[in-house]
């Protein structure tokens, strides 16, 4: 049965959807809210009056009218939850979520999540004080000139100065005059990019992408790009600058990388993401994302779809887009020019005459309506961007000539448009330009400027015979210099292997350089051998000067450590090699031993001698395949708070935790004679390497319960479900080394190690009976067990207490804010201690783009934005917030500068699991400006209260109290600022105690205290 559609809109890019969706033999009726002269009863088209601000009135139209399916264009109802409350009243609505649509109605939240998941974007801060951000634009070691409003702006929220200046007075009117409203409360401040400026979109059902043909809008109003920034005067597709091999990339790099972060932040992505990409010589970079079609993109992109819009639609809601992929019409390009009012984008007149539409349609073109009205039977105008005038032509050119003259058929009094666009995509075309190999991506003057970054990096790790010195053709050593007699050389060549996906997504590259001198060195050492030099080579598909200074810097201070000469190396940059952002690594490090002192000596290494292991600081350069896999599982991300490692630190931080290099620790030892043999615990793990070094008539027996296992090993174990002789087979498991000593010499040896480095014995050799394992690690799954108990720290106060191997329940918070969320800050760091009886679910904010809205995404706390002003009553918008509590299942509510006074009904839902935090010593000076009545009352004491929320303001029981003197001299700022910092402590602790259910709210309305065990 055909449907009945209703599209949410009233622009040109709804236009163009009703149209497309017209043409769909299941599609009835469309009917569009509040729609324009151009959707006003044309054929199946119709508008509507119904109410959109209130969502369950415009869900029980769609039930009353039959409507099977809703489609969202702009992007306001996107961020205020119209999908989420139309889907939960059960009418099919296709756009992302509101937590989805954080992507586009948050700019702090954007690049945070871009940050989070290695999406190359332009470096930036994010402000909510005017004057931090304009010392931010003048001390960055960048341009950074581009300021925007965090929030939703209409698409005027960005301005592209010319010099600091006039970025500091772009700040200044957005933040101080106010010029995008409560938008700009928030203010990022980006990075200048330069290149071509690019809109890529695509549609995406949470887990597959399908891409579009990319788009080119123009802002400016002018003809060259001059004259003010506006919503979009004009756009065509696709751009000839993006080739096949390009527009895959970006499919892999950002659509698709941006759809798989939403799903494992668990925000899965189902609509039309746009990506606004600057096609910079590191390749694209992402500039800002929307979350729905753009206008004037829209009218370019839909005329050139092959594919019936309607079953592309219920597709991608179902799930079904990867074998269904769109259908895009080939050997076409479209054009699209916009007529403005006379004035736009300031003030306009309204209510202009418009004629020739029809003559326009005889001309083979469409028109699309936008700021347009009925008045009289006529068309008037009734906005800024009024109409535009789409054609479709075999080439672009011609496709330009035909909408330019359907422009100039239009009678319409003052109008203002563009003749070129599309004139650097024709430029391009028409471009005969000469081939160079910059142009073909290899850029000799950055690679000329990485040399010159490292050379005295190099220089730096001189020893004796080598000077370090770069740039010859090959890099020298004299090994008399250096002390050797008669020397056999030693090399060994490793990587770093898939740690380098969790540095490169995680943005922290100089680590690695630590990793990759210690792969190759401690193999080195492993013969006997003293590390002399080491040579990096360094590939990549287009060279990011910053990024390959920041790991061979990284390399040459882990030559260091080790004592070893960088003596050279190679940087390969190598286009259509790597996607942009990635590269890859290998090292190659040559030692020396004297002839006689090479190890192993298989001939002394004997039944009975024992194992002694060296610690190693975690994982190391090994097994991250499978790290990354379990990781998957587990559903965590790498800005996760890490369930494993010391409190504070993220997954990505513990991950990344540099391989120990051994040279300078074991040196002097093997140098003494004591050490028979020496295993490098690297790839294969404990059960493949020991047998390395060792006669093939000895096995091995291990003793797990000698040494001490990181908790990181205990939680693969557990989360990954994997077995005994995985975790042996593929991880170190603790230990970084094992050498094989004499019992006689064992205790000396031992005491030296641990003069420096963790070290235990852990085993000894046995004779190998025949089919036996040559390795045998006993203990090792009760270990692992007792490495996951001992990672729980013992609780501060009533939190989690004992040593059980299974962690107590955490209770779920969400949070309330409305501003900069220093309170929010002070409850994420406690609640990520191991502790903590506490896990912080959501953080909701009544205002977009606020700055703890960055907190907690940084965090990897889910957000959401409720903005009040989007909502009718009171009661309205509590129930929207409840909802989204409800949806978290959370159990307790922390208002932590919620500046939203909330309804009896709420207050009384949540009684006993609502806390605030109040700037004084209630009950005395209760309301606003706490601190100001504390110093005009003259007490010797101020301070802060956390209590439970009652009916009347500041009245609740009371939790917990933290006195604050005030002094001789105090002001009302000085007093506040003291008196936050008391807030960060209070409000955390009162937290745990709810929590851990040491304290509670009495049907009395009194504090219970549970009585200590």
């Amino acid at each position: 049965m055909a449907e009945r559609v209703l599209v949410v809109g009233g622009g040109g890019r709804e236009h163009a959807l009703a149209w497309k969706l017209a043409q769909s033999p299941q599609v009835q009726q469309v009917l569009v809210v509040p729609g324009n002269a151009g959707t006003a009863n044309c054929g199946k088209i119709s508008n509507s009056e119904v109410s959109v601000s209130n969502h369950a009135i415009l869900a029980q139209f769609c039930k009353d009218h039959h409507v099977g399916l809703v489609v969202v264009g702009p992007e306001a109802p996107l961020a205020a939850g119209m999908v989420d409350d139309l889907t939960a009243a059960g009418v099919a609505c296709f756009g992302p979520s509101a937590k989805a649509a954080q992507l586009e109605a948050s700019k702090s939240f954007s690049k945070a999540f871009m940050e989070r998941h290695g999406i190359p974007t332009a470096r930036y801060g994010s402000f909510t004080d005017p004057q931090e951000a304009c010392s931010y634009i003048r001390s960055a070691n960048f341009p950074a000139l581009v300021v925007k409003a965090s929030g939703l702006a209409a698409g005027k929220g960005v301005i592209v100065a010319g010099d600091q200046e006039e970025a500091c007075q772009a700040v200044m009117d957005i933040m101080k005059d106010r010029a995008f409203g409560s938008a700009g409360e928030t203010v990022v401040v980006e990075e200048l990019l330069e290149g071509e400026e690019v809109s890529c979109l695509c549609f995406s059902d949470g887990t597959s992408v399908a891409p579009m043909p990319p788009a080119q809008d123009h802002k400016r109003l002018h003809d060259g790009d001059q004259g003010p920034n506006t919503g979009g005067m004009g756009a065509y597709c696709p751009t000839p600058q993006v080739s096949q091999e390009l527009l895959q990339q970006i499919r892999e790099t950002i659509l698709q990388k941006t759809v798989d972060g939403m799903r494992e932040e668990g925000t899965p992505y189902k609509g039309v993401l746009y990506a606004g990409l600057m096609l910079t010589k590191q390749g694209p970079k992402v500039l800002e994302f929307n979350c729905r079609f753009g206008d004037p993109e829209c009218q370019v992109l839909l005329p050139l779809l092959q594919s019936d819009l309607y079953e592309v639609i219920m597709n991608t809601m179902s799930g079904k887009l990867a074998s269904n992929t769109p259908v895009w019409r080939q050997d076409s390009s479209a054009v699209t020019v916009v007529m403005a009012s006379a004035g736009y984008p300031g003030s306009y007149k309204k209510g202009v005459e418009i004629t020739g539409l029809s003559q326009v349609e005889d001309l083979g073109l469409q028109v699309f309506h936008a700021g347009t009205a009925l008045k009289d039977g006529g068309v008037v105008s009734s906005g800024g961007r009024v109409l535009t005038v789409t054609a479709v032509r075999s080439t672009l050119e011609a496709a330009l000539q035909a909408a330019n003259q359907g422009v100039a058929t239009v009678g319409f009094p003052g109008a203002v448009y563009r003749r070129d666009i599309a004139h650097r995509a024709i430029a391009h075309l028409n471009q005969g330009r000469s081939l160079s190999y910059k142009a073909s991506g290899v850029d000799i003057a950055a690679g000329n400027q990485l040399v010159e970054m490292i050379k005295p990096l190099a220089k730096s790790t001189s020893r004796p015979g080598c000077n370090a010195e770069l740039g010859g053709f090959a890099g020298l050593f004299d090994l008399k210099a250096a002390g050797f007699v008669d020397p056999i050389l030693v090399s060994g060549t490793d990587g770093v292997g898939t740690k380098l996906k969790i540095a490169q997504a995680c943005g922290q590259h100089c680590s690695l350089g630590q990793d990759l001198v210690a792969m190759c060195v401690n193999d080195v050492l492993a013969q006997g051998a003293e590390p002399l030099f080491f040579l990096d080579y360094f590939s990549c598909g287009s060279l990011n000067v910053e990024v390959a200074a920041s790991v061979v810097g990284g390399i040459a201070k882990a030559c260091e450590m080790a004592g070893c000469a960088l003596l050279g190396g190679e940087t390969a940059e190598m286009p259509g090699v790597y996607p942009p952002g990635e590269y890859d690594l290998a090292g190659f490090c040559v030692g020396a031993t004297e002839r006689g002192t090479l190890l192993p000596r298989l001939d002394d290494v004997a039944e009975g001698d024992l194992l002694i292991g060296v610690a190693s600081s975690g994982l190391h350069s090994n097994g991250f395949s499978l790290v990354r896999k379990v990781l998957e599982r587990a559903a965590l991300s790498y800005s996760s708070p890490a369930p494993f490692g010391k409190a504070g630190q993220t997954v990505g931080e513990v991950l990344l935790t540099p391989t120990k290099i051994y040279s300078r620790l074991l040196l002097p030892i093997l140098r003494s004679g004591a050490i028979k043999a020496y295993a490098h615990i690297t790839g294969g793990g404990l059960l493949e390497n020991i047998p390395r070094v060792l006669p093939k008539q000895l096995a091995v027996e291990l003793d797990a319960s000698k040494w001490s296992i990181p908790a990181v090993f205990s939680w693969l174990h557990k989360e990954g479900r994997l077995s005994e002789e995985e975790m042996a087979r593929t991880f170190n498991c603790g230990l970084g080394a094992v050498l094989v000593v004499a019992p006689p010499d064992a205790q000396r040896v031992l005491r030296q190690l641990q003069g420096h480095e963790e070290a235990w014995i852990v085993g000894s050799l046995v004779h190998k009976q025949p089919g036996a394992s040559p390795v045998v690690v006993r203990n090792l799954k009760q270990s692992l067990l007792n490495a996951s108990a001992g990672g729980q720290l013992e609780a501060e106060g009533s939190g989690c207490l004992g040593n059980s191997i299974t962690p107590c329940k955490r209770m779920r918070v969400g949070v309330l804010i409305s501003g900069t969320g220093t309170n929010l800050q002070a409850l994420i760091e406690r609640a990520r201690r191991p502790s903590s009886s506490a896990e912080i679910v959501v953080v909701i904010s009544n205002r977009p783009g606020v700055q703890g809205l960055k907190r907690a995404s940084l965090a990897g706390i889910q957000t959401r934005v409720v903005d009040h002003k989007l909502y009718g009553s009171r009661a309205e918008f509590d129930g929207t917030i409840d909802r989204v509590l409800e949806e978290f299942g959370v159990e307790l509510v922390c208002l932590a500068g919620f500046m939203r006074i909330l309804t009896g009904t709420f207050v009384k839902k949540w009684t006993g699991k609502l806390l605030n935090i109040h700037p004084s010593l209630l009950p005395s000076f209760k309301g606003v400006n706490a601190q100001k009545q504390a110093l005009q009352a003259g007490v010797r004491l101020a301070g802060c209260t956390v209590h439970f929320v009652a009916e009347e303001v500041d009245a609740g029981a009371i939790i917990v109290q933290e006195a604050v003197p005030v002094v001789v001299g105090d002001t009302e700022e000085s007093l506040s600022e003291r008196i936050r910092e008391a807030e960060h402590r209070a409000f955390p602790a009162a937290m745990e105690l709810v929590a851990s259910g040491a304290v509670q709210l009495g049907e009395d309305g009194q504090v219970v205290w549970k009585p200590q065990s």
